[in-house]
This record gives C-alpha cells, structure tokens and sequence, in this order.
C-alpha cells in the first residue's frame, strides 16, 4: 500500500477493524500512512490485543459508523468494511439480515453518496455444497445460482446480489467497489475467534505438547479421512489484496480471495507439525451429526478474474504460510496470536 495520494483524504475507514482480517488491515494500512479508524466492539475478551500495537487514528463503536462517514466522508480515502457476524453456526436470522445485510446496505448506499470507495468482505460460503463450482461470475443468473448452506452464507450472497443489481440497473453505486469472497482464511489475529478458529489454531496446542491431533473423519465416499479438501489462504495474501485494490481505484467487482488450489485436512495438519520439527500425529473423529449436512467437503477459488484485473503477486503456499503463522505468532513468545 502507498501512501494516500490525496493527504486531504487520508483517513481509513476499517469497520470490524479488531476482528481477524480486519486487524490485519488496519495494521498495514496504518503502516502505510492511512490515518486509521477501527469501528469495533471490543466487550470484555481479548480482542482489544488485536490492535494494540497498531498506532490508530480512532476507535469507535459500529452504531457510530454512519453518522461517522456522513460527517468526515470527504476526509475519508475509502472505507474498508470487514464488520460481520461470521459464524457459520449463527442460527438467528434476524441478527444476521441487522447485522451482515442491513449494516452492509446502509454503508454501500451512504459510500454512494458520498463518493467513497466501498470495500467489502463477501465469502466463499455463497457457494453452498460447491456443485455449481467457485466462479466469481458477476452474473444476474449465475448470483441468482447461487444456493447457500447457513444464514451466514445467505446473507453474504444477498449483498452481492443487491449490489450487482444496482450496478447493472444504474442505481447510485461508490466509484469503486469490491466484494471479497474470502475462502478458508487462517492467520494471526484470530484467538478471540472461538470455534471459528481456523483449525491451524485449533490443533497447535496438542501439535506443540506433542500430542495427537484431531481431525474429522469423511462420511463421503469420494474422500478418506483427514482428505477433505480446502483452499486454505493466508491472512497476509488476503491483506495484500485490500491493498492492491485501494491503489486500483478503477478496479470493481466481485473477487473470489483464496489461493487457487485445494488442499486437504491432513495437509494442513502436516504442515503444523512441519513447522514444529515433528511427524504428523493425527486421530480422526466421527463429525458431529449437526455437521454432516451443511458441510463443505471440497472448495478451491477460481482465480481467473482477480488475475484478468491485474493482481499479480503469488499466493504464500500452505506450508509457508503455517510456518510463519506458527513461528511468528502462535509461539510463546508472541501471546498475542
């Protein structure tokens, strides 16, 4: 990331700024000579560690986001909004359509207005069981296509839907925009996550005390246990994404971010294990009936589209990126991975 060309609109606009991809952007960004406002909730967990570090220009809360852009949007470069419920498992829909749809319309039509850049988190979770495959197409029917397993999912491909609706229709749009479809995203900045840990943070503990790790097994035929296949990315790459596009300021559109190529649990898990200088140890365990239905057993990002607008910078592999995450952050040493 450059530094802001216009100084007079050097502010950035994070929303979900000390969250997992959030925090990472805000750092950067920061780093890069944005004057960075985080827009968060923080409560009483360790999320706050997140952006510790980070020399911010602001926090505020996210019922304060729109009066904020209203009121400094000509002081704003762009507003990067990564705010969202990301749980998978998050059953309440009303919650979700406030805070995922709603929250994320109201910032899109106010960006509009106000002629910023809009950058958004969308998710690989558009694309349900992954039969109709992972092309980030911007078509009305190809959007219409699209056949979720959650209200997570729902609500990510809602968005994109309205939103290239508006664009095609000639509605009021920002003059750039970009919906990020995030695959398996794993990295440091995501212990606050809960269970919606990446499983390189979920297994390091037992991988570091040399114990078994677990895995599930498969309940489909077509895979064996620990096969199940993801395009697994490194929080670093996604971070590099949002910085390209802030210096594209002509690029628009809807982006698939991952790596391009499906690798399996038990890579993974090897290359946790790499990373600490020991042979792989896994046990797998039957997946939990809840799971079985809605469960995604291969996804890989079609690349195709963020290369064709000029993205050029490789991808970190799935044993590079581990290490790093392990030996420079889920270490001891770093208690704030």
């Amino acid at each position: 990331m450059t530094q802001p060309a216009a100084m007079s609109r050097d502010l950035l606009l994070v929303t979900g700024g000390a969250g997992f991809i959030g925090s990472n952007i805000a750092r950067a960004a920061a780093e890069d000579g944005y004057r960075v406002v985080v827009a968060d909730w923080l409560e009483d967990g360790p999320k706050w560690r997140n952006i510790a570090d980070i020399a911010l220009h602001d926090v505020i809360r996210p019922e304060a986001i729109n009066s904020f852009v209203a009121q400094e949007g000509g002081r704003l470069a762009a507003v990067v909004h990564m705010g969202a419920i990301s749980a998978t498992t998050e059953r309440d829909a009303d919650k979700i359509v406030t805070r995922n749809i709603r929250a994320t319309l109201d910032l899109w039509e106010l960006c509009a207005r106000k002629a910023l850049g809009f950058v958004y988190a969308s998710s690989a979770a558009t694309y349900g069981d992954g039969t109709s495959g992972f092309s980030d197409s911007e078509d009305a029917a190809a959007l219409a296509g699209l056949a979720p397993l959650n209200p997570y999912g729902w609500s990510k491909a809602f968005v994109d839907r309205r939103i290239m609706a508006d664009v095609a229709e000639g509605r009021p749009r920002p003059p750039q925009f970009a919906g990020l479809r995030f695959f398996n995203v794993y990295g440091p900045g995501e212990g606050h996550k809960g269970d919606m840990r990446s499983v390189v943070h979920k297994i390091y503990p037992a991988a570091a005390a040399g114990e078994s790790v677990t895995l599930f097994k498969s309940h489909d035929p077509r895979y064996a246990d620990g096969g199940q296949l993801r395009d697994f990315v490194y929080v670093g790459d996604c971070v590099e994404v949002v910085r390209w596009l802030l210096e594209s300021p002509d690029v628009s559109g809807i982006f698939n971010v991952g790596t391009g190529q499906a690798r399996s649990f038990a890579d993974l898990a090897t290359a946790v294990f790499a990373a600490l200088g020991a042979e792989p140890n896994i046990t797998y365990v039957d997946m939990p009936e809840s799971l079985r239905k809605a469960y995604q057993y291969f996804t890989q990002a079609d690349m195709a589209k963020l290369r064709a607008a000029g993205f050029r910078r490789p991808f970190t592999s799935l044993e590079d990126g581990v290490a790093a995450y392990v030996n420079g952050h889920l270490k001891p040493r770093n208690a704030s991975a």
